[in-house]
């Protein structure tokens, strides 16, 4: 094992099986979305199994993936052979990116800023290894701007149940607040409501494109 490893194996074996469901329902659709355009080099940071892979265009020319939970690192590197661009599947952690200053086109960050154990240092760690006119792609679910559902997330994160179950998932962060706190600007970004199963409710999302300051 890995020092940078996170291993949440339970959770990793959960959402193997089930991000299929997510995917079908229209989560393939917002990582083709959040990806498109883009060139160069991309670091993605918590690369899950790889799902967004498949999704990289043709003008990207190299993929360095960061995941910290083993299973699921297993699982991104089984399908980064079957990706349409290079990629590197590497261990590492959000607030120590194993990648040098200035040196990132693009950074995706996929649904996984809800589980950074120091959002604000991932965000610093972004800033540094992105380039001067770089950007941040960002696909997130975050806290609702109404009630009732502010109030359920809310009460959710401060269980301590659900972040357990859930790999360390916080969701009442803000991270569109968040990201702005730390020195990026928004250039776009759409709200919606997304539920990733028939028996879940629809729950906030972002999905948006932010450069450094």
């Amino acid at each position: 094992m890995a020092p940078t490893d996170l291993p949440h194996p339970r959770f990793a074996r959960c959402y193997l099986r089930l991000a299929g469901t997510a995917e079908r329902r229209g989560a393939a659709e917002h990582r083709r979305r959040l990806l498109a355009g883009l060139t160069g080099t991309v670091l993605e940071l918590g690369a899950g199994q790889g799902l967004n892979f498949a999704h990289y265009p043709h003008g990207v020319a190299e993929v360095v993936a960061i995941e910290p939970e083993p299973t699921l690192r297993a699982a991104a590197e089984a399908a980064a052979h079957r990706a349409p661009v290079p990629v590197r599947v590497l261990a590492g952690v959000a607030d120590d990116l194993p990648a040098g200053d200035d040196t990132a086109r693009a950074v995706v960050a996929s649904l996984v800023l809800c589980s950074v154990p120091d959002q604000a240092r991932a965000l610093d760690e972004i800033r540094r290894v992105l380039r001067p006119d770089g950007e941040l792609r960002f696909y997130e679910h975050v806290i609702a701007q109404s009630q009732p559902t502010r109030m359920i997330l809310q009460g959710l994160d401060k269980s301590r149940l659900w972040p357990t179950l859930a790999g360390g998932c916080h969701p009442a962060r803000d991270t569109v607040a968040a990201i702005e706190r730390a020195g990026f600007t928004i250039d776009s970004i759409e709200r919606f409501g997304f539920a990733p199963s028939r028996i879940q409710p629809p729950i906030p999302h972002v999905l948006g494109v932010a450069r450094p300051r």
